[in-house]
């Protein structure tokens, strides 16, 4: 178990998109940290974990976004939101592209929609909520999204799955961004991305076989080693994306 020792003792969490696996690893691994006091669970068909508390949350319902925060926060700050939601095959079963010639403007709105403007909206109202302290005793505090390797610039060599690729990009410098203002009104918080690697889930099942040997990670471990990287990143490394094993990734 991750120590998350940076963390306060009785620190308070959010996980958006708890019922997805990777969400679902994330939450139940905090539910049973003994540091971590609080642990909100928000989905749209919600979830059924023990110890939690559940929101409703719903992209398609902004407001339910802006909601389901404000519950977490009513009782105190948080110190830790880690917005876990995302998509690759869409509703409609349309997948990433293999030639421009794919391109769809109801699947790149559908992508957009889950990969960008949903935690858009959370750090809306999520980065407001999060933890000062005072200045003798400040609290660390982290809000995290899922990002993908993929949404770098400058690693794509392959062209292709150009609505989950620029979703992606896009999130990520939503992500700076934040960052650049957070450091303002919260100097001991960081905003950054996450890389969870290939998890074995629902969204990555269609493409597992082209991963190679020991690199289809389960939830759970994914879940414990992102634990580790919020626990080991510092303010100045705000506006970052980290892969799994804590190194950065390049824009």
């Amino acid at each position: 178990m991750t120590d998350l020792a940076t963390f306060p003792d009785g620190f308070r969490a959010l996980i958006v998109g708890a019922s997805g696996g990777v969400g679902r690893a994330l939450t139940t691994q905090l539910v049973a940290h003994p540091r971590c006091a609080t642990v909100f669970a928000a989905s749209r068909t919600g979830v059924d974990i023990a110890g939690v508390r559940p929101l409703s949350m719903d992209y398609d319902n902004p407001n339910s976004v802006e909601d389901a925060v404000g519950a977490a926060a009513e009782d105190g700050p948080l110190h830790l939101v880690i917005v876990a939601s995302g998509v690759l095959v869409d509703g409609a079963g349309r997948g990433p592209e293999k030639s421009w010639r794919q391109i769809d403007a109801d699947h790149m709105m559908d992508v957009f929609k889950v990969n960008t403007l949903g935690p858009a909206l959370v750090a809306r109202s999520a980065l407001d909520t999060l933890a000062r302290g005072n200045k003798d005793a400040p609290e660390k505090a982290v809000f995290a999204a899922l990002s993908a390797r993929v949404g770098s610039i400058s690693d794509n060599r392959l062209g292709g799955w150009h609505s989950y690729r620029a979703s992606k990009a896009a999130l990520n410098q939503i992500l700076k961004t934040c960052a650049i203002e957070l450091a303002r009104k919260r100097p001991h918080a960081a905003c950054i991305g996450l890389h969870p690697g290939t998890v074995d889930t629902s969204l990555s099942e269609p493409f597992q076989g082209n991963v190679p040997d020991g690199k289809l990670f389960t939830p759970e471990f994914s879940a414990a080693r992102l634990l580790e990287v919020v626990d080991q990143v510092t303010a100045d490394q705000s506006g970052c994306v980290f892969d799994w094993a804590a190194e950065i990734i390049d824009p």
